[in-house]
């Protein structure tokens, strides 16, 4: 059933990544933006993720480090523009060291969509051809991070599905 989608309108600099999960929307919040989580599915499958800051509050700065199977290390970072929540989203900046100086404004909003969820992530791009040059990098990495983000929270909802407290990550 899950499905996921990246759209970027000729001349708009923005990306929206569109990905319906069969999990609820309180867990995929939770897959999303809990450390433990992260370091799950975040990148690629070759690479691991360490997080070497993650502070969720206006202002707060994140970084991630992926690293290839080679060694190489590639890093992610930026400042929270808002303290993340389910009903809100979470508002970030984002940078790549391979892109030094074109900054995103990354907007991830979590809905209910007949008892599944809907991800949907907009990244605002300083101009269109900054966005093409992060399109070209999120086309193969995203569709990975997007697959083993909707095998864990799938893998998570079925086994917290028999557990008495599910009904609070349902109800997030």
């Amino acid at each position: 059933m899950a499905t996921s989608t990246i759209a970027a309108e000729p001349g708009v600099p923005q990306i929206v990544l569109t990905t319906e999960l069969d999990a609820p929307r309180g867990l995929v919040f939770k897959a999303f933006t809990d450390p433990d989580l992260l370091v799950q599915w975040l990148g690629p499958r070759p690479r691991s993720t360490k997080i070497d800051e993650y502070d969720p509050r206006p202002g707060g700065r994140w970084r991630f480090v992926h690293r290839d199977d080679d060694g190489a290390e590639h890093e992610l970072h930026g400042v929270f523009h808002r303290t993340p929540s389910v009903r809100r989203g979470v508002v970030r900046t984002v940078e790549s060291d391979g892109a030094p100086g074109q900054v995103a404004l990354e907007t991830t909003t979590f809905s209910d969509h007949r008892g599944h969820t809907v991800m949907r992530q907009s990244l605002v791009c300083q101009s269109v051809a900054a966005r093409d040059d992060m399109l070209r990098d999120l086309r193969d990495e995203a569709t990975e991070a997007l697959s083993r983000l909707r095998e864990l929270v799938e893998r998570r909802a079925r086994q917290e599905a028999t557990r008495p407290d599910a009904r609070d990550l349902q109800a997030a």
